[in-house]
C-alpha cells in the first residue's frame, strides 16, 4: 500500500494553509496514495501558543474537519489530520488532536496527544501545557487497503515520540504502523528526530512515517522538517529535508514479516 507524510511550513492562517494543505493532498492522490498523513499543526502555527484558542473547533464541526472530510471523499484517500485544536472542558485549553478520515469522509479514529511539550534554552522556550489539555489513552485504528491487506496503525504527535511506552502499547495492540505527525524544533530535531523515529521503528518492528512541519515560519519559529519513512530494520526509505513536499513509500507485508520472523523481538519480550 502506498503512504504518503505530508510536510508543510504553516502560516498563522488557515485559508493559507488549507490551500497548501489541499494541493498536497491533490498531488499524493495523483502519484496512487491510499493513506495521506498531515503533519502537526497543519492548520495553523501562530505567533503564540493562545492563538489556538482562536481556531478550536467541537468536535465533529468546523472548517477544519469539513476540510478532511470533504478531501477524504473526493480524493478517495485515508486522511490522518496531523493535528487540530478541538473544544474540551478545561477553561482556557485545547486538546490536541488527531482525527483520521476513511475514503467516504467518515471519521473513524481520534487520538488526544498525551505527552506535552516543555522545552527551555535561553530566549527559545515552549510549554504546551499553558493552552493544552492532555489526552490520556493510546488510540489505533485499522485500514484496508484497496488491495484487501489490513493495517493497524497506531497514533502518536510529536513530542510522544521520546515515551516509549506508548509505541510498546501500539506493538502489543498488534500496529503494523507508527504515525508521528509532529512540528519538532530545529533545536531538538537537529540532535533527536531521526534516532528517536529509527529507534521505535527497530525496538516494535513497525514501519513509521513521520510528516513534519518544515521551514522558517513566517512567525519566526523554525521547525526541523525531515519528514520520513522508516522500514522495520530501521533503514531510512524516503525522506524530504525543508519545505513543503512529500514523502511516498510502499508499505510491505513481505518486508514486515521477514524482519519480524529473523529476528523475533517482539515474541522475546519479557517485561
Amino acid at each position: 500500500m502506498k503512504i504518503a507524510a505530508l510536510q508543510m511550513v504553516s502560516s498563522p492562517r488557515w485559508s493559507d494553509n488549507r490551500a497548501s494543505a489541499r494541493a498536497l493532498l491533490e498531488q499524493a492522490a495523483a502519484q496512487g496514495v491510499e493513506l495521506a498523513v498531515l503533519p502537526e499543526y497543519f492548520g495553523a502555527v501562530g505567533a503564540r501558543d493562545s492563538d489556538k484558542l482562536a481556531l478550536r473547533e467541537e468536535e465533529g464541526a468546523g472548517p477544519m474537519q469539513d476540510f478532511l472530510a470533504q478531501s477524504a471523499r473526493e480524493l478517495g484517500l485515508w486522511i490522518v489530520g496531523g493535528t487540530l485544536p478541538l473544544a474540551c472542558g478545561a477553561p482556557g485549553k485545547v486538546r490536541n488532536t488527531t482525527l483520521v478520515y476513511a475514503p467516504d469522509g467518515a471519521c473513524v479514529a481520534r487520538y488526544d496527544k498525551i505527552h506535552l511539550f516543555r522545552f527551555e534554552q535561553g530566549s527559545e522556550q515552549y510549554d504546551e501545557g499553558r493552552v493544552i489539555e492532555a489526552g490520556g489513552a493510546p488510540v489505533q485504528f485499522r485500514l484496508s487497503s484497496r488491495a484487501g491487506a489490513s493495517w493497524c496503525v497506531g497514533l502518536s504527535v510529536c513530542y510522544d515520540l521520546r515515551f516509549p511506552e506508548l509505541f510498546r502499547a501500539h506493538a502489543r495492540a498488534g500496529a503494523d504502523l507508527l504515525l508521528v505527525p509532529s512540528a519538532f524544533t530545529h533545536t531538538t530535531g537537529q540532535a533527536h528526530w531521526e534516532v528517536l523515529l529509527r529507534a521505535r521503528a527497530i525496538e516494535n518492528q513497525a514501519y513509521v512515517l513521520a510528516p513534519a512541519q518544515g521551514g522558517r515560519h513566517e512567525t519566526g519559529r523554525r521547525t526541523w522538517g525531515r519528514s520520513m519513512l522508516v522500514d522495520p530494520w530501521g533503514e531510512v526509505l524516503a525522506l524530504q529535508a525543508e519545505g513543503p513536499g512529500l514523502v511516498v513509500g510502499t508499505l510491505d507485508a513481505q518486508r514486515l514479516q521477514q524482519v519480524r520472523t529473523q529476528l523475533p523481538a517482539l515474541a522475546h519480550r519479557v517485561l
